[in-house]
């Protein structure tokens, strides 16, 4: 059996809000619709694109897939403004010497690719599961538990690192150790 260190991505490896914030703009004001800043950081970062854009868009479904595309593409246009979390970056480096090391993120697979290699991480985890691999949102613990058992892990073997509370709630329920990390500023 292995260790493992699992990591959220968006608000725990990275920053992302800005970068999230950004392409999000550009993609709704393709389709005529914008978002305020602090609403976007308050009631959408974190979140899946099914679970808030119908509340200030459309429900066209159509649309809301086309929206989320352009957002994927308009997303590597802004890497610039993330901000990487070195002291936990230092730790899993450290860890990984014992440890496997998984993400799991409900961000996409195309845009959790884009920024390891932006930052040159892509090497750092053994595992990426992201949204297209997994077919329940945290907070629902699938993709953690996943992560397990392809590393046959058990939750006493496991650590989490997460920010959110959807994705604390889905550390919680895997019964692994989880700690929280907590936004930048």
């Amino acid at each position: 059996m292995a260790k493992l260190i699992i990591v959220d991505l968006d608000g725990t490896l990275f920053d992302t809000k800005d970068v999230n914030y950004h392409a999000y703009r550009d993609a709704l004001a393709f389709y005529g619709y914008d978002i305020d800043y602090d609403y976007y950081c308050k009631f959408c970062n974190g979140r899946h694109y099914l679970d808030f854009l119908p509340q200030i868009t459309t429900t066209d479904e159509t649309i809301l897939t086309a929206m989320h595309k352009k957002k994927k593409n308009a997303y590597r246009q802004h890497l610039d403004k993330a901000i990487l979390n070195r002291g936990l970056v230092d730790i899993i480096r450290l860890m990984k010497v014992e440890y496997k090391t998984a993400v799991v993120t409900t961000a996409s697979k195309e845009n959790c690719e884009d920024i390891l290699k932006h930052f040159k991480l892509e090497k750092l985890f053994d595992l990426i599961l992201t949204h297209d691999d997994i077919s329940k949102s945290k907070p629902d613990p699938e993709g953690f538990l996943k992560a397990m058992r392809y590393f046959d892990a058990t939750p006493e073997e496991t650590i989490i690192f997460e920010d959110s509370e959807v994705g604390l709630l889905a550390a919680e329920s895997s019964t692994a150790y989880y700690y929280k990390t907590y936004r930048f500023n």
